[in-house]
């Protein structure tokens, strides 16, 4: 069983930073990509970015220049800083794994975190 688990959400004024983690725990299992989501309300969920297991990125056109998402492999662990915050930014954010377990691919997500951001 593996459990993606984000922390890092919160109130921020408009300008501020914040920082989101997602690891994963469990055994036995591989993780290959994983990425950040977002919804805000009222709206559909949205890509914000995703990371290879080599490291490889993209963004959200949103979000380009503001956030930078990172992984640690070691730790099982997603990053998304993110800076200048905007309104606009408002949503749970939730990460999501692509993984292998043996020969099975499968995927995942957390249980999402909140962000708010004032003006």
């Amino acid at each position: 069983q593996v459990q993606l688990v984000e922390s890092g959400g919160g109130l921020v004024q408009a300008g501020g930073s914040l920082r989101l983690a997602c690891a994963a725990s469990g055994s036995g299992f591989a993780i290959n990509a994983m990425g950040w989501y977002r919804q805000a309300p009222g709206k559909q969920r949205e890509l914000v970015a995703p990371i290879t297991r080599g490291g490889s990125t993209n963004y959200a056109d949103a979000v380009k220049g503001r956030f930078t998402i990172s992984r640690d492999n070691a730790k099982n662990t997603v990053y998304l800083p993110r800076n200048s915050l905007e309104p606009e930014d408002t949503a749970v954010y939730s990460c999501h794994a692509h993984l292998r377990r043996g020969h099975v691919d499968y995927h995942d997500w957390g249980q999402g975190t909140q962000v708010t951001v004032s003006s």
